[in-house]
C-alpha cells in the first residue's frame, strides 16, 4: 500500500508526484536523496528500501537510467509488491514513451499523470497491462478529448485480456529459454552452477481461450500417481523458485500442479524458474599459460563442447584475459577468428558455429615489456564464455502438452522452441 509515488531526476528533484492517500506531505521525497547518500556511506551494499523513522515513512525505490522511481509508505507494506509495481510502471512508461529518460518524462507529463491515476487507486495497484491501458489512454490529443468508454477488460476478472479478439489463423508460440550460470576451476571442477529459465509466450488466439500447459515436472508426475522417470528422453526435473504471470491460476497449480491460464494477447513471460544443481560445463575451457619473464607470454586455449553432436552452439565468444602491458599479438586457431581487444585487456576468440562433441585449439603469443612485475602478480581474471545453443536445454525441461480450449472449438497450432544461453559463465585460469 503506497502513500505516494514520485519520479525524481538524478539529483533528487521531483519531476512527477502523485499523492494517493494524503497521509504524507508532498515534499517528503526531498529527504530521499540525503537518506540514500547516508546509506551509501554507512554500508557496502545499497538496499532498495530506506527507512526514515524520524518522519515515520519508508522509501522504496528503483534506479533506472537517470531517474529514481520512488514509492513512499507510512505502513508496513508488502515491499516485494511495491517494488514489482515500480518495475511494472517503468515497463508501461517504456511502451508509451519508447525511452524512459528525464527528457521524455518532462515532455509527456500529462499522459504520465493519466497513467498513474489508472495504475494505482488509493495506494493499491490496479491496471498494469499496457495493452489494456492503450485502449483508452492514448497519446494523440484529439483522441484524448473524446469521451472514452472503458474497455470491458478493466472491470473483468480477466483484466489482462480484451474481449472480441479475432485472428484468421490461431497460433501460439512458446520459447523455453535457459541461461547457464557457472563458475569452474581450470580443471573443470565446479564451484557453483545454476540454471535460470523462463517460458515466453506469444498468443495469437481468438476469443477467450483457456490453455493448459504440461511440463516434465517431477512433482506433477507424482501428483498424478505416475512414477517420475529419472533418465532418458522422458526424464523429469524438479524446478525451484517458480514464478508465474498473473494469468496463471495458482490454486490449481498448488493443488494439481497443472498450469492453467487465460493468456494475454500478444507476447508475455508466462513463468520463470531456477534449478540449483550441479551441471556439466556446456563448453569446457582448458588453458595453458607459459610466461617468460620480461620477454613474452604464450597461451594455449582448448575449447571442448560437452553437449551432443546433433546440437551446435552459435555465436560463441571466448574472452581470455591478458596482461594490460602486452603487445605484438600473434594468433593461430583451427576455427573461428581471434582478435586482441586492448580496451578490455583480453583476447576474443569468436566461433560462429561450434558443433557438439568437438574440440578446438587456439594459440596466442604476446610480447611483454621489461617493466612487468612478475614477483607480485595481480589477481587472475577468469575466462568468460558466451554462447547460444538452439533446440537444446541443459536441464532437460520438456513441454509435454499444450491444450487450447475455446468455446467455439477452433483448432490452433502450438509451436515450441528451446534455447540455452550463457549467463554468468566463467572458468578460472
Amino acid at each position: 500500500m503506497a502513500s505516494a509515488v514520485y519520479i525524481l531526476d538524478q539529483k533528487g528533484k521531483i519531476l512527477i508526484s502523485r499523492n494517493y492517500r494524503g497521509d504524507v506531505p508532498l515534499n517528503i521525497a526531498d529527504r530521499f536523496i540525503s537518506k540514500l547518500m547516508e546509506q551509501e556511506e554507512e554500508s557496502s551494499g545499497i538496499k532498495p528500501i530506506i527507512p526514515d523513522p524520524e518522519k515515520g515513512v519508508n522509501y522504496l525505490y528503483v534506479h533506472l537510467n537517470n531517474l529514481y522511481l520512488l514509492s513512499v509508505t507510512t505502513q508496513n507494506a508488502n515491499a516485494a509488491m511495491s517494488l514489482l509495481f515500480l518495475h511494472k510502471m517503468a515497463g508501461v512508461f517504456r511502451e508509451y514513451l519508447k525511452e524512459l529518460e528525464e527528457e521524455s518524462i518532462r515532455d509527456n507529463f500529462v499522459i504520465i499523470y493519466e497513467l498513474l491515476d489508472e495504475m494505482m487507486d488509493f495506494g493499491y495497484p490496479q491496471i498494469t497491462e499496457t495493452k489494456i491501458l492503450q485502449e483508452y489512454i492514448t497519446q494523440e490529443s484529439h483522441q484524448l478529448e473524446k469521451q472514452r468508454k472503458l474497455p470491458a477488460a478493466v472491470t473483468n476478472a480477466v483484466s489482462w485480456r480484451a474481449d472480441n479478439i479475432k485472428y484468421k489463423k490461431n497460433e501460439v508460440f512458446l520459447d523455453v529459454i535457459e541461461k547457464v550460470n557457472l563458475l569452474a576451476n581450470s580443471n573443470g571442477t565446479q564451484i557453483r552452477s545454476e540454471i535460470v529459465g523462463c517460458i515466453k509466450m506469444k498468443s495469437l488466439l481468438s476469443g477467450t481461450p483457456e490453455l493448459r500447459l504440461g511440463l516434465n515436472d517431477r512433482v506433477q508426475f507424482e501428483s498424478t500417481g505416475r512414477s517420475a522417470p529419472s533418465q532418458g528422453r522422458g526424464k523429469s526435473i524438479e524446478m525451484e523458485d517458480v514464478n508465474f504471470h498473473q494469468c496463471v491460476r495458482l490454486s490449481r497449480f498448488e493443488n494439481e500442479r497443472t498450469i492453467s491460464f487465460i493468456p494475454p494477447d500478444g507476447e508475455f513471460e508466462l513463468m520463470t524458474y531456477r534449478l540449483n544443481t550441479a551441471i556439466k560445463p556446456v563448453i569446457l575451457i582448458d588453458s595453458v599459460i607459459d610466461s617468460h619473464a620480461h620477454s613474452r607470454i604464450e597461451y594455449r586455449i582448448t575449447a571442448r563442447s560437452q553437449f551432443k553432436s546433433r546440437s551446435s552452439a552459435n555465436n560463441v565468444e571466448i574472452i581470455v584475459p591478458v596482461p594490460p602491458d602486452a603487445d605484438s599479438p600473434k594468433f593461430k586457431a583451427n576455427i573461428g577468428t581471434v582478435a586482441y581487444a586492448p580496451e578490455k585487456d583480453a583476447i576474443i576468440w569468436s566461433i560462429k558455429q561450434f558443433p557438439g562433441a568437438k574440440e578446438f585449439v587456439m594459440r596466442a603469443h604476446f610480447g611483454l615489456p621489461s617493466i612487468t612485475d612478475t614477483e607480485h602478480p595481480g589477481p587472475k581474471t577468469p575466462i568468460i564464455v558466451k554462447f547460444d545453443i538452439p533446440y537444446y536445454t541443459v536441464s532437460g525441461i520438456q513441454v509435454r502438452y499444450l491444450k487450447i480450449i475455446e468455446k467455439s472449438g477452433y483448432q490452433a497450432l502450438p509451436w515450441v522452441r528451446y534455447i540455452t544461453q550463457s549467463g554468468d559463465y566463467q572458468i578460472r585460469v
